[in-house]
């Protein structure tokens, strides 16, 4: 479809690809502006009954990209506020899509490749995959995809991992709900199609009405999430351009610790 999203569709089945296989899959604005435009041609395609998301080569998505992350580091507030809430709508739309999805976790995945897998409805990984919300040694934190990390970890793993930004394993992911399945690279096809193989049973209109029925009942809604989705961009934009921030982005980028560790 792009240089940045491929769209292979197999019957009624869309394998939605991040094509950046030569820098892990990393975030930049012209990423997550077409990954948004593919879900939505895919949400407005009836002959689509499920989507599947993956990452080209071997990992999930590393999350940001390292040229976005210098241009952000250097941006105003509003501009920061802007980006911030580009992501969000990826990270809404995903969520709120009116088709199940499965995130084929291929390998690891930070910072917002963990957003993305926690607004799939299945998740199926691999053991060899890592994951982190490493945003405070940036001086930051996971804001936008905050909604989505907590409604699938919950309040206690996220409040540790939000805080330490450490990295987990896969066995950890699964144990906290941010995976479902983990099954042995060389299986990870056959467990994806032994998902669509259930999902296949159900009947459209009733998958959709059953995710949002599942959603409202978390109290999650498009409106409501549009009114907490600014008040996260809000608060990454305000701790970007801050001292912290832009100490903990420019140490990042120097390859050096920032001066707050030691």
């Amino acid at each position: 479809m792009t240089s940045s999203v491929r769209i292979d569709r197999r019957g009624a089945v869309a394998d939605l690809v991040i094509n950046r296989a030569k820098i892990h899959n990393a975030f930049d604005d012209v990423l997550i502006a077409e990954l948004t435009a593919a879900l939505q041609q895919l949400d407005a395609d009836d002959s689509v009954r499920a989507v599947v998301l993956t990452g080209a080569g071997n990992t999930f998505s590393a999350g940001a990209d390292l040229n976005w992350m210098r241009r952000m580091a250097g941006a105003s507030a509003d501009e920061n506020r802007d980006d911030a809430l580009r992501l969000a709508e990826l990270m809404r739309t995903l969520n709120y899509l009116g088709k199940p999805t499965i995130a084929r976790v291929n390998g690891s995945a930070y910072g917002g490749g963990v957003g993305l897998i926690a607004c799939c409805d299945h998740a199926i990984g691999v053991p060899e995959a890592k994951f982190s919300l490493s945003e405070v040694k940036l001086g930051l934190v996971p804001a936008v995809i905050s909604p989505y990390v907590v409604g699938a970890i919950g309040l206690r793993h996220a409040r540790r991992l939000f805080v330490s930004g450490e990295v987990f394993d896969a066995d950890y992911a699964l144990r906290a709900g941010l995976i479902h399945d983990l099954v042995p690279a060389s299986e990870l096809d056959a467990a994806v199609e032994r998902a669509l193989h259930f999902l296949g049973k159900g009947g459209p209109v009733a998958q959709r009405e059953a995710k949002q029925l599942a959603l409202r009942q978390a109290g999650m809604t498009p409106e409501s999430q549009l009114e907490r989705d600014r008040d996260n961009a809000d608060l990454i934009a305000r701790l970007r351009v801050s001292a912290e921030g832009q100490e903990g982005l420019t140490a990042f980028l120097d390859k050096r610790p920032p001066r707050w560790v030691g």
